[in-house]
């Protein structure tokens, strides 16, 4: 029975541990204004499956991501931010999602 158990605790530590190797924190830049857009830059970057965490700071610019590599991309991150609207470092916003953010929202972009 205790040789079973110390089987289970040792396949156990080894499945935690696989998991956490897929886990990759990055960071990159995204252009927004406010609290608004703290608020749907996060949710955007959220609805993509894998993110666990992001927190996009309006002073710096920068978001902060914790997400599992096997379920999803840096650069589906991105395209899920420019999508809500957002230029990111690698990819800029459509004008159509851009002119349909809100008024306070709408940063200046670099020509």
């Amino acid at each position: 029975m205790k040789f079973r158990n110390m089987i289970l605790i040792v396949l156990l530590m080894l499945g935690t541990n696989q998991i956490c190797a897929q886990l990759k924190k990055e960071n990159f830049k995204v252009l927004g204004n406010c609290d608004t857009c703290e608020k749907r830059i996060e949710k955007a970057a959220m609805s993509v499956k894998g993110v666990v965490q992001a927190d996009w700071d309006a002073k710096s610019k920068m978001i902060k991501l914790a997400f599992n590599t096997a379920e999803t991309t840096l650069d589906q991150i991105h395209l899920a931010i420019v999508k809500a609207g957002y230029d990111t470092d690698k990819h800029k916003a459509k004008s159509k999602s851009y002119h349909g953010l809100p008024g306070c929202c709408r940063f200046d972009r670099p020509k």
